[in-house]
């Protein structure tokens, strides 16, 4: 389905162009040379991903980053007129089921509110025939914090929360290359564990060690 001049499309890419001044990547202007690597991250690369705070609408797992705390999670951008979303979908859930537990997918919608219903979203992911979770980005909170400079765009976060690669876009083949970079992350060291409250000896004394 094509986006009309007041779709939820030509809303999200006037604010990704206002506030980060991506035009070359969002298609803003007119024609222009590729972008270079760190805008296309939205500047994200090496850094803390953003929490997410979104509508649950349906699939399994988790739905916020702190919930998938320990995986390695793909953090993705879509829309249901986003035509590329209905190869990306299945290709996440290959990898899902690949990696079992310890790989989570948030599929955050874009869509506007007043443009589509919860249920269509809900069929969209189901005509895909995926599992992962699926929540609804309703006040644009996630998108200003990710600014993805297309759709579909996908973070992959490692089991740290580093924000560590970014797909903008979805061409065949990029299934196996985000697998590859998430083999590489799980072989990385995990997150430190946390530390065991200690518990006092009540005269003051330090506890034994």
């Amino acid at each position: 389905m094509s986006p009309s001049p007041s779709s939820p499309f030509a809303r999200i890419a006037a604010v990704l162009c206002a506030s980060l001044a991506l035009a070359p990547a969002a298609g803003c202007g007119g024609a222009s040379p590729p972008a270079p690597a760190p805008v296309v991250g939205g500047g994200l690369i090496g850094a803390a991903a953003p929490e997410l705070a979104a509508e649950i609408v349906s699939g399994e797992g988790p739905s916020t980053l702190g919930e998938a705390r320990g995986k390695v999670v793909i953090v993705d951008f879509w829309a249901t007129y986003c035509h590329p979303c209905r190869k990306s979908f299945p290709a996440y859930q290959k990898i899902v089921d690949r990696f079992g537990a310890d790989v989570a997918v948030i599929a955050v919608a874009l869509d506007a509110p007043e443009d589509v219903s919860k249920e269509q979203l809900v069929a969209f992911a189901n005509e895909a025939e995926v599992r992962f979770r699926i929540v609804w980005d309703k006040d644009e909170s996630a998108v200003k914090k990710y600014k993805p400079p297309r759709m579909p765009t996908a973070y992959v976060i490692d089991r740290s929360g580093v924000v560590r690669h970014v797909h903008a876009g979805y061409e065949d083949g990029e299934e196996e290359k985000i697998s590859r970079e998430i083999e590489a992350l799980l072989a990385e060291a995990g997150p430190p564990a946390a530390a065991a409250p200690q518990t006092g000896t009540g005269d003051g004394a330090r506890p034994s060690p």
